[in-house]
């Protein structure tokens, strides 16, 4: 990230933030398995389809998903790699900070 303009840092920024939503984290965990569309996605989510749609209409915006049209309805899939790594290195980088939490408050705990 050195030296990039502030329209860039924008950009950046906005894409985190469509990230930061716990439900597109959610449908973006289901879409690592393959395609699916609205109703598929919203069943297994448990959420309503208008929601999930709401979401994936950002997310294709900010192009992490991609859409396409057969017949009746909308199937999605990832469309950026990088979402996949990104989301393993944090996911890791928590896990283990819950695993140091973990041991340093064992660490403190009474035997009796």
């Amino acid at each position: 990230m050195k030296e990039m303009p502030p329209e860039a840092l924008e950009q950046v920024a906005a894409y985190f933030q469509v990230l930061a939503e716990p439900t597109r984290l959610r449908i973006l965990n289901l879409l690592r398995d393959g395609e699916k569309n609205v109703g598929d996605l919203a069943q297994q989510c448990g959420y309503t389809a208008a929601n999930v749609s709401r979401h994936l209409s950002l997310m294709t915006k900010h192009g992490l998903v991609a859409r396409e049209g057969r017949g009746t309805s909308v199937y999605y899939r990832l469309t950026d790699e990088s979402v996949d790594a990104l989301c393993d290195l944090v996911c890791g980088n928590i896990a283990r900070q819950l695993e140091r939490d973990s041991a340093a408050r064992a660490a403190f705990q009474v035997v009796r």
